[in-house]
């Protein structure tokens, strides 16, 4: 066992699929000599060579552009966003040649790129440093979407994602690159990436969340028990594709569901769920679907994003008016 943090335990992730496949080729801006900003990628390049670990311009667009040719060549780029609000430079190449060129070739062209994105807020960050872009990237077919919430899952899915043969968006919560440990067994086999898992047991109320808010959400369904109310916590952990089949099985069970995320709530990734958990379980539901999320605006200054981010309080008033139903 190891313990690491979650931007460790990517740094990890990150150095085992690096020595294990010599077409894996890291790409971002200050990812070398640097380290990154958050320094995941810290001591890659010296370890490496800059041939692998390749420190760009200050280009997105020109990053992604470049990776969708060395994917073409039968290399594994992966390029890292320096902050979510920088992606969109990056947008059109993103939706427009990566998530098609598979489709678009009949299936000749493989496209296998991981784009690492840190997002979310809880930063103290200025303007364009804190943003939830996921369900942008989760609407657009040939895209796959995920998104880790602990150093566990950081180290094993991002060697995953690397290995897999379609390109996939990899959101990384910045606010907790460097907040807990965990212990990592790196000699464990991982369950499947694009799968959903219980991260908390409970009998009442199913919450759903992912990356930043599983620990908003788990934190709250201790505060709730105290309270005698039994909350079971699922950690999505793949948005496209979505594993509705744990989510299924919860709600028949609880009959209420709760779904967290940091994104703004209209045309969220809450909305896409509340449709299906509708769908799948009508009959089972003792409340419609609640949504806590981030308020219909631009994301705020620093100190006023407290108030835009669900928090504690936010997600046990959702988990209330749910039981009162």
């Amino acid at each position: 066992m190891t313990k690491m943090t979650l931007a460790k335990a990517l740094n990890a992730g990150l150095r085992r699929a690096m020595e294990d496949d010599p077409k894996v080729v890291l790409m971002g801006e200050d990812i070398g000599r640097l380290g990154g900003v958050f320094r995941i990628t810290d001591g890659l390049q010296k370890d490496f060579g800059e041939a692998r670990v390749v420190d760009t311009p200050l280009a997105e667009s020109g990053i992604v552009g470049t990776a969708v040719g060395l994917a073409l060549r039968g290399y594994r780029p992966v390029v890292e966003i320096q902050f979510d609000g920088f992606v969109y430079p990056a947008y059109d190449q993103i939706v427009s040649q990566v998530a098609k060129l598979h489709y678009r070739s009949g299936g000749r062209v493989a496209m296998p790129m991981v784009i690492r994105i840190p997002f979310g807020g809880g930063i103290g960050a200025v303007e364009h440093h804190s943003e939830s872009p996921e369900a942008q990237f989760a609407h657009t077919p040939g895209l796959k979407v995920v998104a880790c919430s602990d150093p566990v899952d950081a180290y094993w899915m991002i060697q995953q994602a690397i290995e897999h043969p379609d390109p996939v968006i990899f959101l990384e919560p910045k606010r907790l690159y460097h907040s807990t440990k965990a212990d990592i067994d790196v000699d464990a086999t991982p369950g499947p990436l694009f799968a959903s898992r219980v991260a908390r047991s409970g009998s009442d109320v199913t919450v759903l969340a992912y990356g930043p808010t599983v620990k908003t959400a788990l934190t709250a369904a201790e505060a709730a028990a105290g309270e005698g109310k039994s909350v079971e916590v699922i950690d999505l952990r793949a948005l496209s594709p979505l594993d509705m089949a744990p989510v299924v099985e919860s709600v028949r069970r609880t009959g209420r569901a709760v779904v967290v995320h940091e994104a703004h709530v209209n045309l969220g990734l809450g909305a896409e769920l509340a449709a299906r958990i509708t769908e799948a379980c009508f009959h089972s539901m003792e409340a419609p679907v609640l949504r806590v999320g981030g308020f219909d605006t631009p994301y705020p200054p620093a100190r006023a994003e407290e108030y835009f981010l669900p928090d504690l309080d936010r997600v046990l008033d959702a988990v209330d008016r749910s039981l009162a139903w």
